[in-house]
């Protein structure tokens, strides 16, 4: 996807997400936002996360979106980890690495 269009994607999710108290993400995730969307057109998955992080030098967009988190779980703090896991993998499966 051309970098303009990451763009145009993440910063339409940083809007709808920032409106409903999302978090920025650690720095060393790159940028993007958690956020819990429950009464919106999202709500059937109100968990959600994006960030937008180098990888060897080309810029990569993840999603994460989840339906429900256990009773009693910080969902977001458990969003932003799962981030953390899915850019390690993805440079696993894609043989770079994710902050590079």
């Amino acid at each position: 996807m051309p970098r303009e269009q990451l763009d145009f994607v993440l910063d339409d999710r940083r809007q709808v997400y920032s409106r409903h108290g999302g978090v920025t993400l650690p720095a060393d995730l790159g940028y993007g936002l958690a956020a819990y969307l429950p009464n919106t057109p999202f709500a059937d998955q109100p968990y959600r996360v994006v960030a937008k992080f180098p990888c060897d030098g080309k810029e990569q967009l993840l999603t994460l979106y989840l339906s429900q988190v256990a009773k009693g779980r910080d969902g977001i703090k458990d969003l932003i980890e799962l981030m953390r896991i899915a850019q390690k993998r993805y440079g696993e499966l894609y043989d770079c690495t994710p902050g590079t």
